[in-house]
């Protein structure tokens, strides 16, 4: 059987690899095999991590905009709030109102009003 030369397209792929894990440590950024385990492993976690982030930011601006309504009185809760919130029809996502409970507390008291009355 012939030898068959491996030009530069497999050094190209290999390349391509190694920039994407230069900055991992050790073997797992200088052996090839080692290497593309870890190019497949650390994009499943961020693919994986992306939704853990979504799920994490919405609890800590629901914690914020709770405690902004119990702190204010305006509410006994945050669910009293948010379901009075769609009664009313005013759409404010829950990111902005935690923007507005911490930067500005008269706003989210304002609020809390406009939909009272």
């Amino acid at each position: 059987m012939t030898r068959v030369r491996r030009g530069y397209i497999a050094r190209r792929r290999r390349t391509k690899i190694r920039l994407f894990a230069s900055t991992f440590i050790g073997a797992h950024s200088r052996l090839t095999r080692t290497t593309t385990q870890q190019k497949m492993r650390a994009l499943v976690s961020s693919h994986r991590d992306r939704g853990t982030q979504k799920r994490d930011f919405r609890r800590l601006w629901i914690t914020r905009i709770n405690a902004a309504a119990r702190d204010n009185g305006v509410f006994y809760s945050y669910s009293g709030l948010i379901h009075n919130l769609y009664k009313k029809q005013l759409l404010l996502n829950r990111k902005i109102l935690a923007q507005i409970a911490i930067s500005n507390n008269n706003c989210l008291y304002t609020i809390s009003n406009k939909i009272i009355k």
